[in-house]
């Protein structure tokens, strides 16, 4: 009997886990998963669909399911020096997330209020508008602010030519535009904790996923005013922040001395990196940390130029920094072996 409680409990679960990406197929992959059939597939859903847990639309022949959502919470601020990130955590936030457990509730805290402080400090808007959605699988919350737009204020501090260029510092960790009140490191840490990260501003879309080696940073047609950060967590997740932060971290201070680029970021739509100004903006800012992994996911090839300034050039100028490559084909390590034996002869 508890063999087959334990069973029912995991076509349950993986049909729950199933659902978003297959609403319409859902059955027919639990069935082909555990070798049962549609009919005992859809007694598992029923169960679901009475739990409060899934719901299911259309007909017969057109059914789709769906999570339920369990929790959906929506409410507006005055961006006003009154609001605290940590007060609207403790009395808004903190009792819809209540019953997870403590880890995945210290992550939620940590990029809630980090985020929350963003819009309050930098965003210049007039209110912020935070979402929660909640499932019995994952939680998602949207903090939205009608503020200058995030990208477009790093590249008017910074003097930057693009908007996009501001989604590359922000990757690198440690930017911040208000050096005396913020270390910069909020948005990097932020992004690295959650299952799903995205920041929509303007006409740029920057995404990081915790299971993808690779940031994603996309030109939109539609103009976004403002700010959109998203986040993305399931509910049962084993993940930690203290993991996260031990990862960038080195030494009995636990500085956050290593940071990982993606290198991809530096390339704009078919454009190849082959220039040494492309290099030089990629390297611009990592000399703030002792190890830097250069990412290289996504990127098909590169240039001897672009190669030499940052594997030859910049590595001779900051001997104290240990400098790494990730993740290159064989084009790509091939230029980048030329570029080191060259500094080495």
């Amino acid at each position: 009997m508890v063999k087959v409680r334990k069973r029912g409990e995991q076509i349950r679960q993986f049909i729950l886990a199933n659902v978003e990406e297959h609403p319409e197929d859902v059955a027919a992959l639990t069935s082909q998963e555990f070798g049962i059939t549609r009919q005992a597939v859809s007694k598992h859903i029923q169960l679901l669909v009475e739990r409060k847990a899934s719901v299911v639309e259309g007909s017969t022949r057109n059914r789709r399911y769906q999570l339920h959502p369990l929790v959906e919470w929506k409410h507006t601020y005055q961006l006003t020096h009154k609001l605290e990130e940590d007060v609207v955590w403790d009395s808004d936030i903190k009792p819809l997330v209540v019953d997870l457990p403590n880890n995945v509730r210290d992550i939620w805290a940590y990029g809630f209020t980090e985020m929350l402080n963003n819009a309050i400090d930098h965003s210049s808007g007039r209110e912020v508008v935070i979402q929660v959605k909640k499932t019995a699988i994952d939680t998602e919350i949207t903090i939205r602010d009608n503020g200058e737009g995030i990208f477009k204020k790093i590249q008017r501090a910074l003097h930057l030519n693009d908007e996009r260029h501001a989604v590359l510092e922000l990757a690198k960790g440690k930017l911040t535009t208000d050096p005396e009140r913020h270390s910069g490191q909020g948005i990097f840490f932020t992004s690295r904790m959650f299952d799903e990260f995205n920041i929509f501003s303007g006409n740029v879309y920057f995404s990081h996923e915790f299971n993808e080696s690779e940031d994603w940073i996309l030109e939109r047609h539609n103009l976004i005013p403002g700010t959109i950060v998203s986040m993305k967590l399931n509910n049962n997740t084993s993940r930690t922040s203290k993991q996260v932060f031990d990862h960038f971290s080195s030494g009995d201070d636990y500085a956050f001395t290593k940071t990982v680029v993606p290198v991809r970021l530096a390339q704009y739509g078919d454009e190849r990196l082959v220039s040494r100004s492309q290099a030089k903006r990629l390297v611009t800012g990592v000399d703030k940390f002792k190890v830097v992994v250069f990412d290289f996911s996504g990127v098909e090839a590169i240039g001897q130029a672009f190669a030499d300034e940052v594997f030859r050039v910049f590595r001779k100028q900051h001997p104290e920094m240990e400098i790494m490559s990730l993740n290159t084909n064989k084009d790509v390590a091939q230029m980048i072996s030329r570029a080191e034996s060259v500094s080495t002869t």
